[in-house]
């Protein structure tokens, strides 16, 4: 990973990087401070020659004998934000070319604290590749580690702990995009477990179980052992225990962790089967939020549930017109096994309540159904408490990852009890609003605390993630792949809301 050293504005060693707005478009004594003069000379001539307007995303670089500078538009200061900051940051990682050499001195003079530290997130998150499978050109320098100098005009030592906190998180957001971007011959349900288990050995306040597939018939986990008994690598529950001793109600965050997804019985249709892969992407953001929260030194109980399972045809998989029992007890008419995310996150969020949470959020690539409502623009939210649904989405906001609250109706519900031999069908009655029933269908298995008057749900809220868990080219922190989607939305949220 990128290696990040705050200072105050002084030498520069590599190359320079000149952040500069199109209404300030100028060498200032703090901008040309250690920068050999004929190099100055020229960043001024281009400038004043109108070569270069700092018109946001545009670049050029200048280089001669005293040194090599590139000077990055970042437009209007008035419209630069903290997310127009991290896109800045991204974008000095993308757009590096081998004649840039693997060390930069950023002069972020001109930025405030807040959106100097956003450009240095925006580069942690940029500086990643997935190469494991690919053999390696000893002559190529791609992989090199970059060295980023961030040289800032005000508090040096708060912009240090911001990049420090900023490279924690990033951390659990590439462990996030490595196992997406796993294959699914290597990243099956118990090998998911076994690296969540070697991850938390060493760990004091960690605890890592893993409920496997005849512990799970044993405890009724219906909804998970149907989806995975049809495939040879059997489904498990992965369970992450972070400061469990810690007092007080944890978040429980649920993850939807399907390895491969064929469609089952219900079989996809072959083009682009191959991004089934990525229908693990929810049980990938609860690794990585567990790894960015540990990482970051976070001292509050939390805790992640994986739903992991593979979901195969064959002679003994789960057929359409099946009814399973969950371990709520709750029967379920199977008229799609294409529909199986919500089948093993239906268990996952009964197992939840276990730990007296004060929340429960769940990640899934549920539905096509969201991508066609929102693209890969924005995750889709269904939430049953207004302050949890406005935290979530405040925290996404802030972190440039955009949820949209989506309605959670009773004609939903009752589309999804409207079966005729069992208490759910696991699809709604028509092809409208898919992603609606889904949420409506989970909402059933979340469970309920008080007596009487005092009965109610467990705050909690689902995040529809097909959309934005990978192929979203939209999104400049990745190049491609799997996106880490919410991983930073949700330490915010736990460690800032």
């Amino acid at each position: 990973m990128m290696k990040v050293e705050v200072e105050e504005s002084g030498n520069v060693v590599g190359t320079l990087l000149m952040p500069m707005f199109e209404d300030a478009c100028s060498i200032t004594d703090i901008d040309s401070d250690g920068v050999q003069q004929s190099l100055i000379e020229m960043m001024n001539h281009v400038i004043s020659n109108g070569d270069f307007k700092a018109k946001a995303g545009t670049t050029l670089t200048i280089h001669n004998l005293a040194g090599k500078a590139i000077l990055m538009g970042l437009g209007k200061s008035k419209d630069f934000s903290t997310d127009s900051a991290r896109e800045a940051g991204a974008s000095l990682v993308s757009k590096r070319g081998k004649q840039h050499g693997t060390e930069f001195t950023a002069r972020l003079t001109s930025l405030s604290d807040e959106q100097a530290a956003a450009f240095i997130e925006g580069a942690l998150l940029r500086d990643y590749k997935y190469n494991e499978y690919k053999s390696k050109d000893d002559e190529e320098d791609d992989d090199e580690d970059i060295v980023l100098h961030a040289q800032t005009a005000n508090d040096v030592a708060a912009l240090s702990a911001a990049s420090d906190n900023a490279a924690h998180i990033a951390t659990g957001v590439h462990l996030a995009r490595d196992l997406g971007n796993a294959p699914p011959n290597d990243l099956y349900p118990m090998a998911y477990a076994e690296q969540a288990i070697a991850w938390g050995k060493g760990k004091d306040n960690v605890e890592v179980s893993v409920i496997e597939y005849a512990e799970a018939q044993k405890l009724g986990m219906g909804g998970l052992c149907a989806v995975g008994m049809g495939s040879d690598r059997k489904p498990c529950m992965v369970t992450f225990d972070l400061n469990p001793s810690a007092k007080g109600q944890p978040p429980v965050i649920v993850g939807k962790g399907i390895t491969f997804d064929t469609g089952g019985i219900s079989i996809k249709p072959s083009p682009s089967m191959d991004e089934m892969k990525y229908d693990m992407h929810g049980s990938a953001t609860v690794f990585g939020l567990m790894q960015a929260l540990w990482a970051s030194g976070h001292q509050g109980h939390v805790v992640g549930i994986s739903c992991m399972a593979e979901n195969m045809p064959a002679s003994n998989a789960q057929r359409p017109g099946d009814v399973i029992t969950t371990m709520s007890g709750k029967t379920v008419e199977v008229l799609n096994t294409d529909a199986e995310g919500r089948l093993v996150l239906s268990d996952g969020l009964w197992k939840a309540a276990e730990y007296d949470p004060a929340w429960i959020i769940d990640l899934a690539t549920l539905t096509g159904a969201v991508v066609v409502a929102l693209g890969h623009e924005a995750t889709g939210m269904w939430c049953n408490d207004d302050d949890l649904a406005k935290r979530i989405q405040n925290s996404g906001d802030a972190c440039g990852e955009l949820i949209w609250p989506m309605p959670l109706l009773p004609a939903f519900e009752k589309e999804m009890k409207d079966s005729k031999i069992a208490d759910l069908r696991n699809i709604g009655s028509t092809r409208w609003g898919g992603s609606n029933t889904a949420a409506a269908y989970l909402k059933q298995f979340v469970q309920t605390r008080g007596e009487g008057d005092d009965e109610k749900q467990i705050p909690w809220a689902h995040l529809d993630i097909a959309g934005t868990a990978w192929g979203a080219k939209t999104n400049k922190m990745v190049s491609h792949g799997a996106t880490g989607i919410h991983v930073r939305a949700l330490h915010h949220m736990i460690t800032k809301d």
